[in-house]
C-alpha cells in the first residue's frame, strides 16, 4: 500500500526567537538539526525508508530533509524542490515578534492573522527588507504579499496532485518534508478535515507523520511515528 511521510522542518532560528517567518529564508538550530537527525533515526529503526522525496525551496525545509535522509540512509533518492510546499507567506507580519505583535495590535486580531482560514494579514510592501522579488530561486514566479491557509491550501493540494499523488500510485514510500502550514493542507486534504478544525491543528517539528493509504490514495490510518 502507498505510504506518505510528512517532516515539519527542525527549530529555525525564527522558531527560537518567536518571529513570523513565512517565505523569508532562515536557517535551522543545532537543535533543529538534531530534531531532524532524530527523525530519520526513527524512520531507519522503524523500517519506514522513503523512495522518493519532496520539499520546499527554503533552506530550514532542505537541511531538514538531507538530515533526515541521511541518518535514514536514504541520502541518494530522488529529490524535487518546489516553492508551492514553501510556508504561508506571513506578508507584513514577515520578521516581526510575535509577542510585541501581540501587544501592538491585541491578542484578538494577532489570533485572526496567524489561525483564520480565510484571512490574509497585512500585505508586505515592496522594497521591504523582506522582498523577495530578485531572488533567483523566485524568477518567474508571481510571489505573494500575503497569504491565509485557504491560499496556501490553493497552491499546496495542485502541486501534491500534480506531482506527490503520481508517485504515491506508482508505489514509492514518499516523504515530504515542508512547513507547518503547508503540511497543515496535505492532513486537512488526506483526512477531510473541515476549514473550521483545520486551523486549530498543531504540526510539532521533527516528528515524522505517517499516511497509510488505500490505492485510491484515500488515507486508512495516519500516526506519529514515535507512538507506533
Amino acid at each position: 500500500m502507498p505510504r506518505l511521510i510528512l517532516v515539519r522542518h527542525g527549530q529555525s532560528q525564527w522558531n527560537l526567537e518567536n518571529r513570523f517567518t513565512g517565505w523569508w529564508d532562515v536557517d535551522v538550530t543545532e537543535k533543529g538539526a538534531d530534531e531532524a537527525t532524530a527523525a530519520g533515526a526513527l524512520l531507519r529503526e522503524k523500517g519506514v525508508l522513503p523512495t522518493v522525496a519532496f520539499t520546499s525551496v527554503q533552506s530550514r525545509a532542505i537541511k531538514t530533509l538531507h538530515l533526515v535522509l541521511e541518518a535514514a540512509g536514504r541520502l541518494w533518492v530522488p529529490e524535487t524542490k518546489d516553492w508551492r510546499l514553501n510556508e504561508r507567506h506571513y506578508g507584513g507580519l514577515t520578521g516581526l515578534d510575535k509577542a510585541e505583535t501581540t501587544a501592538l495590535h491585541g491578542e484578538a486580531q494577532v489570533k485572526i492573522w496567524r489561525r483564520s482560514f480565510d484571512t490574509p494579514p497585512p500585505p508586505l510592501e515592496p522594497g521591504s527588507a523582506f522582498d523577495l522579488s530578485r531572488d533567483p530561486r523566485y524568477a518567474g514566479i508571481a510571489i505573494p504579499d500575503a497569504e491565509s491557509l485557504k491560499d496556501t491550501i490553493a497552491r499546496v493540494l495542485p502541486y501534491y496532485e500534480a506531482a506527490i499523488a503520481p508517485a504515491l500510485a506508482s508505489g514509492e514510500t514518499v516523504i515530504v518534508a515542508a512547513h507547518g502550514n503547508s503540511l497543515r493542507a496535505l492532513v486537512k486534504h488526506l483526512s477531510g478535515i473541515s476549514d473550521a478544525d483545520i486551523t486549530d491543528l498543531e504540526i510539532p517539528t521533527g516528528q515524522p507523520i505517517i499516511f497509510e493509504l488505500d490505492d485510491n490514495l484515500a488515507a486508512t490510518d495516519r500516526y506519529y511515528l514515535s507512538e507506533r
